[in-house]
């Protein structure tokens, strides 16, 4: 047997805010989403990333609770070069979405800046310097 990863999800307490935060982003999702308890949205490479309510994942886990304190995962988004981690960082943020870590030029060759969604989830934009 050959696992592959296929699909992660994210659980989000108001799926049109949440949708709008990725669709922001530049991610390609039907504003028909909005209003589903599931939506996906296919990404280049064929992974798929999926965000169900609340209610949803209650539906079958009755028990599910939010995890606390900080976020435990994260989604990183590959940019095409440092000006676009500047541009999409400063974009999001002028829009009133929460920023977590200005862009900055890190350690390991990349320039990196985080958000965070809705959810609280740490949204992170990277590109290779130089």
């Amino acid at each position: 047997m050959t696992l592959r990863i296929d699909l992660f999800g994210l659980v989000v307490a108001d799926m049109e805010r949440s949708l709008a935060f990725y669709r922001a982003l530049g991610l390609d999702i039907p504003a028909e989403a909005d209003k589903e308890p599931h939506a996906e949205v296919t990404l280049p490479g064929g992974l798929r990333l999926a965000f169900d309510t609340v209610e949803t994942i209650r539906s079958f886990d009755p028990s599910w609770q939010p995890p606390s304190g900080s976020a435990r995962a994260s989604l990183a988004f590959r940019c095409d070069s440092p000006a676009e981690v500047d541009e999409t960082y400063a974009r999001m943020t002028k829009d009133g979405h929460t920023g977590h870590l200005a862009p900055f030029a890190a350690f390991w060759g990349q320039r990196y800046a985080t958000l965070t969604d809705p959810d609280g989830n740490a949204v992170d934009l990277f590109a290779a310097l130089g």
